[in-house]
This record gives structure tokens, C-alpha cells and sequence, in this order.
């Protein structure tokens, strides 16, 4: 319990009792809970667009989509802002990449990237909405972060110490793999064969994207991590309504 409750105060700004003499241990296993987390967000914004149903549909997915930014306190945005300036700033070099990510100003790549893609997600949600696909909104926030224990168990670390020390000592590799495994085998068969479409739209992204971090940086880190939540929650929100 006190594991999930980490994760929720690592990923989100929901209110949970404050812990105290966190161990590295409990740090690590929290990588765990993280697909609980997602699961945990997308019934708070499927609760939202019940109660906001309403509203006019242009509304109600502006609200849901600050909701949905509010509600993860802009960290996995932040982590998209740093990368893309990264990747536009590095010009392909490994150190100039990651000593730009460490710089908190942002520059004109992280501005469009991140107003792009909250265009993207607003007028997916439109359509969702007006569709009334609602599990989509459970589905995102869930594949999103069930990517993260795979990612960090498959894929070096290159800052030392922190997370990634935790995750190493305290989580089974074998575990951090099968866990993401089971949620996505698990979706199709509790909502439907039809999501394996989804399912297979995020895998394709995740390796897409973890190529990339391998191939500028040699792993990844906290910011394209972040990255790789947003970019996969933009991708099953889009597929979802092009199905």
C-alpha cells in the first residue's frame, strides 16, 4: 500500500496521506503501481465526463483535458518540453542533449510540440465525446504508464543513482516485464478484442520511441520517460477515434 501510494505522489497530484521513512525499496517496488495509477486517472476523468455530459462537447473536452493536466501537475508535459528542446538543441550529440534537458527554461521546440499536442489530444476528445466513447479516456492514462516499467526495465538508465538506482535493487527484471505484458493482454480480453488494435499502435510507438532515446542518448531518462507517457496517450486517443 505504501508503494502505490509513492507511485500516485511520483505521477500524479492527488491528495494521499503523506508517508514518512520512505525506503529505496518501497521506491523501487512503487515502479509496480504505476499501471494502477493509470487506471486510477482514467476512472477520475471518465467520472468527469459523466458528470460534465451536459456540457457542449467542445467544453466538456476542454475541461477534461485540464482536468487531465492538473491532475498529473504538468509533469510528463514537462518531461515532452525538455526532450523536444533536446532533440532540436542537441544537433545529435549525447552530452549537449542531456546537458539541455537540465536546463529548466524552454525553448520555441518545446512550445510548439507541447501546443501541438494538446491540440491534438482536445480534438480527439471532441470527437470521442461526441461519439460517446468514454473507455478511451480509462485506456490512454492506463497503456501510458503500464509502458513505464517496461521502458525502465528494458532500457539503461544513463543518469546514475535515484529512481533507477531503486528499480534496479528492488524490482525483478522478470516482473517489471510481465507486468505491462498482462495489462495489455489483459485489456483486449475485459473490453474487447477490438483494443488490440490500440495495443498494437502503442507497442509500435514505445519501440519507435525507445529506439530513439538508444540511439541519441544510449538509454533513457526521467524526461523522455515523460515524453514517452504523452506521446502514447496522444496516440491511443487518435487511433481510437480513426477506428
Amino acid at each position: 500500500m505504501r508503494s502505490f501510494i509513492i507511485a500516485i505522489q511520483f505521477l500524479t497530484r492527488i491528495p494521499v496521506p503523506t508517508l514518512s521513512d520512505i525506503s529505496e525499496a518501497e521506491v523501487g517496488r512503487s515502479l509496480l503501481y504505476y499501471p494502477l495509477v493509470g487506471l486510477v486517472m482514467g476512472l477520475l476523468l471518465a467520472g468527469l465526463n459523466w458528470m460534465l455530459a451536459s456540457a457542449p462537447d467542445g467544453l466538456q473536452a476542454a475541461l477534461l483535458l485540464a482536468a487531465w493536466v492538473i491532475i498529473t501537475g504538468a509533469l510528463h508535459l514537462d518531461g515532452l518540453a525538455d526532450s523536444a528542446d533536446a532533440w532540436l538543441g542537441g544537433l545529435g550529440d549525447r552530452e549537449r542533449t542531456l546537458a539541455i534537458m537540465k536546463d529548466p527554461r524552454s525553448g520555441p521546440a518545446a512550445v510548439v510540440v507541447i501546443v501541438l499536442l494538446l491540440l491534438i489530444k482536445f480534438a480527439a476528445l471532441q470527437a470521442l465525446i461526441e461519439n460517446d466513447h468514454w473507455p478511451v479516456l480509462i485506456l490512454a492514462p492506463l497503456l501510458a504508464r503500464t509502458s513505464l516499467p517496461l521502458l525502465f526495465q528494458t532500457t539503461a538508465y544513463v543518469r546514475p543513482g535515484g529512481l533507477a538506482t531503486a528499480i534496479a535493487e528492488h524490482v525483478s527484471q522478470v516482473g517489471g516485464i510481465l507486468l505491462p505484458l498482462s495489462v495489455s493482454l489483459g485489456i483486449p480480453v475485459v473490453m474487447g478484442w477490438s483494443t488490440a488494435l490500440l495495443i498494437v499502435a502503442v507497442i509500435c510507438t514505445f519501440v519507435l520511441l525507445r529506439a530513439m532515446m538508444i540511439k541519441r542518448l544510449g538509454g533513457t531518462t526521467g524526461d523522455t520517460a515523460g515524453a514517452l507517457v504523452e506521446v502514447i496517450e496522444a496516440v491511443v486517443l487518435v487511433v481510437a477515434v480513426l477506428l
